[in-house]
Parts: C-alpha cells; sequence; structure tokens
C-alpha cells in the first residue's frame, strides 16, 4: 500500500475567454482517468468551479480518501466470501494521501499481519454483551445470547417443574383433607350411633329397673290359670257387645290376690259379676275382682301386694270358673288390663 500523505490544497483557477463563435460546442474530455500536469489543457472560456457547502469537492483525491475514510468508518464490513479487489492510486495522488491511522476509524485498522490475523479471530461486534458476560469472559455475543437463552429455558423449565410440584402438593393437602373430613365425618356419625345406642341401653336398663321394682310392689292377680278371654273381644256373651276384661280361668277355689298395695272399696254380690271385690290404690285406680266363689275382706280393709283376697269361682253370668279382672282409672273409663299389668312390669 502507497503511503497516505495529506493531500494538498486545490487551487481553483479562473479564466476568461471570449467566445468567437456563439454557436460553438465545447470541446469533448478526453479519456484519461488520472490527469497530470502535463497532460491538463487550458481552459478556454470563461468557466468557474466552485465546492459545495458541506459537501465534498468533486476531484479525484477528494473522492479516492472519502472511499478510504468510509471503509474505515465502518469497522465491521467483510470480504471474506468475495473475491480482493486492488485498489491502485497514481503515486501522484498517493504520495499526497493522509497517513491512514489519522483518519477517523482507521487507526485500528492500520496493523501488521499479526494484528490483521488477531482482529479476524476476534468477534465482529461486542452488541448485547453485559457487565455480567465480560466477568464471565464470555467476548462473543452470539454465544452470550445463546448462554442467555439457554438460562432462561432452564428456569423457565425448573419454573414448570416448580408448578407441577405445587399443583401436586395441593392436589396431595385436598385429597388427605377430605379423606380427614370423610374420617371424621364417619368417626362421629359412628359415636352418634354409640351415643344414641348407649342412650337406649341405658333407658332400657333404668327401665328395667323401675319395672323390677314395680314387680316387687305388684303381683299376679292368680296362679295356675289360663288366659280365656281378653279386653276388647265381642260377642254375644256379654252384655255390652264385648268383653271389658281379662279372664283367668283356673280351678274354683284357686286364691285370689291384690295386685298391689290398697284399700278394699267394696266386696260382695254384684248381678251379673257375682261376687266382686273392688280394691281401690293410691293412685286412685281401680281393680275389679269378679265371679268369685267366695271372698275374705272386706270395705275400708288395707291389704299389700299378693295379699290373699278370695276365691276363683263361677258365679254371676258365665260358663265355668274363672276370675275376670277390670283395671278402671281414677276417672272412671275401662283400659286394657294387659296393658296396665305389663306396664307395671308384670306380664301375664
Amino acid at each position: 500500500m502507497a503511503s497516505n500523505k495529506p493531500a494538498p490544497a486545490a487551487t481553483i483557477e479562473t479564466h476568461s475567454f471570449a467566445a468567437t463563435d456563439a454557436t460553438r460546442e465545447p470541446e469533448a474530455t478526453w479519456g484519461e482517468w488520472n490527469p497530470t500536469a502535463e497532460s491538463i489543457r487550458p481552459v478556454r472560456g470563461r468557466h468557474r468551479v466552485t465546492s459545495k457547502r458541506n459537501g465534498l469537492a468533486r476531484s479525484s483525491t477528494v473522492l479516492g480518501v472519502g472511499v478510504i475514510a468510509a471503509v474505515g468508518a465502518g469497522g465491521i464490513a467483510t470480504a471474506q466470501d468475495k473475491p480482493a479487489v486492488s485498489i491502485s492510486l497514481p503515486d501522484a495522488i498517493a504520495d499526497n494521501l493522509p497517513d491512514a491511522s489519522s483518519l477517523p476509524g482507521m487507526g485500528s485498522l492500520a496493523t501488521d499481519d499479526s494484528e490483521t490475523e488477531l482482529l479476524a479471530s476476534a468477534p465482529l461486534t461486542t452488541a448485547g454483551l453485559t457487565a455480567e458476560d465480560a466477568e464471565q469472559g464470555t467476548a462473543d455475543a452470539g454465544e452470550a445470547l445463546r448462554a442467555r437463552i439457554l438460562q432462561q429455558a432452564e428456569q423457565q423449565q425448573s419454573a414448570a417443574e416448580a408448578a407441577r410440584l405445587a399443583a401436586a402438593e395441593t392436589a396431595a393437602a385436598k385429597k388427605a383433607a377430605s379423606d380427614a373430613a370423610k374420617q371424621q365425618s364417619q368417626a362421629e356419625k359412628e359415636a352418634a350411633e354409640a351415643k344414641k345406642k348407649a342412650e337406649e341401653e341405658a333407658r332400657a336398663k333404668a327401665e328395667a329397673e323401675r319395672l323390677a321394682k314395680l314387680a316387687a310392689s305388684f303381683s299376679l292377680p292368680t296362679s295356675s290359670y289360663t288366659l280365656t278371654s281378653t279386653y276388647g273381644e265381642s260377642g254375644s256373651l256379654w252384655s255390652s257387645g264385648y268383653h271389658t276384661g281379662l279372664d283367668f280361668a283356673a280351678p274354683t277355689g284357686t286364691p285370689v290376690k291384690a295386685v298391689h298395695g290398697g284399700t278394699i272399696k267394696s266386696a260382695g254380690w254384684s248381678g251379673s259379676y257375682g261376687y266382686r271385690t273392688v280394691l281401690q290404690l293410691d293412685d286412685g285406680t281401680e281393680i275389679w275382682y269378679a265371679h268369685q266363689s267366695s271372698m275374705t275382706v272386706s270395705a275400708g280393709q288395707k291389704v299389700t301386694a299378693g295379699e290373699v283376697i278370695g276365691r276363683v269361682g263361677a258365679t254371676g253370668n258365665v260358663t265355668g270358673a274363672h276370675l275376670h279382672l277390670e283395671v278402671h282409672t281414677a276417672g272412671g273409663s275401662g283400659i286394657d288390663p294387659m296393658a296396665w299389668l305389663q306396664s307395671k312390669g308384670v306380664t301375664p
């Protein structure tokens, strides 16, 4: 490469000439590209060449310098895929060109061969490199971008895995909570059932104890008997059209007992009832004993549960020996003797 020296200032001359023929055409320019002082022909006539402000002068010398400066200022253009182009300048111009290292952007390119190889191996640009990339020793923007993309992909994959694990943990927690709720509900149900069963057993036990106490204070009206007619049966044998008591068939003379302690209200003959004894309890309930063959108590007498008050017979309107037992409330209404005895813990 020819050394570049500063170009001398171009001198622009103004020439005047008088045209002898107004219709005369200017002579055609000749084909020499780089004219010399010897080959320049004098300019005929009056002609003035001026340079544009803020622009480039139209001269070969300045144009060549501008091309070199443009290439140096770019800094990143390459010609690896194209054959090298040889540019030569006449010595008269090359000697006057400025030094390339003094041009803007050209100093770093005007190096020896070793520096050229170093530049060729260096990255074309460092755009996009961060301080962190520089600290990690990354000097290539493409590698830095690739590293960041891989890092972002790993971060996204880690985030997706974390989200999956969080979702799995949430689902497991919900399932555990659901199972716990079901177990708690089942346990509460079982506890409620157990409590209900215990309460029922307690009530049954209390009732059994109550009946046991009542049974100790209540007694069956007779023994060695057979139940032949119950309360409410209909038939022509009874004047009311239905049976009003409970019949205990037993041999004549079988003892008749007081079912509970009380007072004898009456004892004597009572028409279709035959010999009848009425026992009044402390709560006003009356027990009627009918069809007796004999009576061993009298009105106003106090008796206790199980005490003998008469004998089974067949007096009155009967078809055979039996004890007809009726139960009346304090208000005088007749009730079922079987149910009343059972409520007192006594089962006929």
